[in-house]
């Protein structure tokens, strides 16, 4: 049986993830799309830089947020002065690691289901009179769905077992950062942590096992149930 402090450490897991894959995912699709379908100066660049947390520490990914978050950082200084908020030390802090670590996953994902559809049905839609909304719609949308829903579980995984970027940025504080894996690792630094770290870990397993039959499930419903114009 999970204790009310454990709950919590569920419960606040869910929620970074949930709230970060939900933040995340207009901005990684919208990147995905540039990715596949645009040309422009800088593709490259951009590329790079949008899956540069997979290569670069994730320790150094938190070190720049919290030079960026800071009181005295650029976003840190306009957050604190318009809006008198600050995310160092709180869940919205640990959801925004969770994002920049997640992202790169998500856009890989949908930037590859992206790719995938066949750009022919969308100009016979074209020639037949549809319009480009009514095409991304019926057609791109669609076929791309099972990426985008592949993105989105990747995103999620990634956020509940984030862990160096997060203690960096913003510590480890019980009840409002310490999600599972900031959890189990001070478990296993208390002398007896042995009974958390295992009821942890399974829970952290669990729900990840659990996104992926979910997104497995969906996909194969949007995939019976899609259609062309």
């Amino acid at each position: 049986m999970l204790s009310a402090a454990e709950w919590e450490i569920v419960r606040l897991t869910l929620l970074v993830g949930g709230v970060a894959t939900a933040a995340t995912l207009p901005v990684a699709f919208a990147l995905a799309w540039a990715l596949a379908r645009g040309r422009f100066v800088g593709k490259l660049l951009l590329d790079g830089v949008v899956h540069l947390p997979l290569v670069v520490p994730p320790v150094v990914t938190g070190w720049v947020l919290l030079m960026l978050f800071a009181p005295a950082g650029p976003v840190g200084r306009w957050l604190e002065a318009w809006l008198g908020v600050s995310v160092l030390f709180r869940w919205t802090g640990a959801a925004i690691a969770a994002a920049v670590m997640g992202l790169p996953l998500m856009v890989r994902a949908m930037r590859l289901s992206i790719e995938a559809v066949d750009r022919r049905l969308e100009e016979a839609a074209r020639t037949l009179g549809a319009s480009r909304t009514r095409v991304f719609r019926t057609i791109t949308l669609p076929l791309a769905m099972p990426g985008v829903l592949a993105g989105a579980v990747l995103g999620f995984a990634r956020g509940i077992g984030e862990f160096g970027a997060t203690i960096t940025f913003v510590s480890s504080v019980p009840g409002e950062t310490e999600t599972l894996p900031l959890a189990i690792y001070a478990a296993l630094q208390r002398p007896g942590g042995e009974a958390t770290v295992w009821k942890l870990a399974a829970i952290s397993v669990l729900l990840s096992l659990a996104a992926l039959l979910v997104s497995e499930l969906l996909a194969r419903r949007i995939g019976r149930g899609s259609h062309v114009l």
